[in-house]
Order: C-alpha cells, then sequence, then structure tokens
C-alpha cells in the first residue's frame, strides 16, 4: 500500500495554523514571541544531532507564526481564518496532488491500494544517564507513529554501536508528544 507522511515541517505548520484559527492579532501576536522565546531557548540548549531537534521546530513554527501575523495585518483580518488564507489553501492543494500522486504511482504498478496516511508525530524524549542525579537531561526528538514506537526508536538510539550514547546507560524520563498537538489529528 502506497503511503503518505506528514513531514515534521508540515505538521508543525498545520498545528500553528489550527490553533491561530479565531484568534485576533494581538493574540497570534502573542504566540509568535512565544514561538520566538521557543527558538532562543532551543537556540541556547544542547543540541540534537538528529532531525527533528527542539531548535527544527521552534524555528518552523515561529516562522509559521510571523507568516500568519503579516497575512492578518496585510488583509486586515479582525480574526485570523484558515480558510481566508491563500497559502494554507495551496499548502492543501499540494498536499491533495502530492497523495494523488502516490495513488496514481499505485495504480500504474499494479497495486491499486489506496493511500495510506500515516498519522506519525514528533516526540520530545528526556532521558538521563543512570545512576547521575546531577547530569542535565539529555532530550531528543523521535518521529513516530506512537509513543511506543518513539521509545523503542529512542532505545535503539541510545544502544547503538558507535553512538555518541554508548558511554552512558540512559534511562528515559518522559515522552511527550509535540506535534502535533495532543488530541489533533490530521
Amino acid at each position: 500500500m502506497p503511503v503518505y507522511e506528514y513531514h515534521p515541517d508540515e505538521l508543525a505548520r498545520i498545528s500553528v495554523v489550527r490553533q491561530a484559527h479565531g484568534l485576533v492579532l494581538g493574540e497570534v501576536k502573542d504566540q509568535w514571541q512565544a514561538a520566538c522565546d521557543r527558538e532562543e531557548r532551543a537556540l541556547a540548549g544542547p543540541q540534537e544531532p538528529r532531525k527533528p531537534t527542539a531548535l527544527d521546530i521552534a524555528s518552523c513554527q515561529r516562522l509559521e507564526w510571523a507568516r500568519i501575523v503579516q497575512v492578518m495585518t496585510e488583509q486586515q483580518m479582525s480574526v485570523y481564518n484558515p480558510d481566508e488564507d491563500r497559502r494554507v489553501a495551496r499548502r492543501e492543494e499540494q498536499r491533495v496532488q502530492r497523495m494523488a500522486a502516490e495513488t496514481a504511482r499505485s495504480e500504474q504498478s499494479g497495486g491499486g491500494l489506496p493511500v495510506e496516511v500515516l498519522r506519525h508525530r514528533v516526540y520530545r524524549i528526556t532521558s538521563r544517564a543512570a545512576g547521575s542525579s546531577d547530569e542535565e537531561d539529555l532530550v531528543r526528538h523521535v518521529f513516530a507513529a506512537s509513543s511506543g514506537a518513539a521509545v523503542e526508536h529512542a532505545r535503539r538510539m541510545f544502544g547503538r554501536p558507535g553512538s555518541i550514547y554508548q558511554d552512558g546507560d540512559y534511562r528515559i524520563t518522559s515522552v511527550k508528544q509535540v506535534l502535533p498537538e495532543s488530541g489533533e489529528f490530521f
């Protein structure tokens, strides 16, 4: 069955658009400022070696909030409505076209199966070196279908030969879905 996966950047943009729906310009500016603050904290923190990183997510969200502020200002929207945002409509058209192309490829190859949309999420995995309470938490972001799959991916990452984490035994302390926001569906 052909598969369509949402990219983490796409998830971040969709999440911001959904959060912005119904907000007035002042509230959108507050969200943009909060996104700028998150990006600064992510930039100041330890950098993750793999994508998506906290910085990638924060940057994408900041850019989307800034774009929405600009759209609302240019179009003189009193309340943000994604239906009036031409870029949101264009992105949805492009997504539908990509899915149609995947379906056409599947039919040409004789599969004829519908495209499966994977409901992957971005999870923040926090871990700490076992037996150490004074070390900083290690934070990594994982793109996975479920929190269980994210934990398994993180365990493999921490135990992989030649991994930068191989020197220590890491214990996962928390798993949190960060994109899309918990409870949102696509």
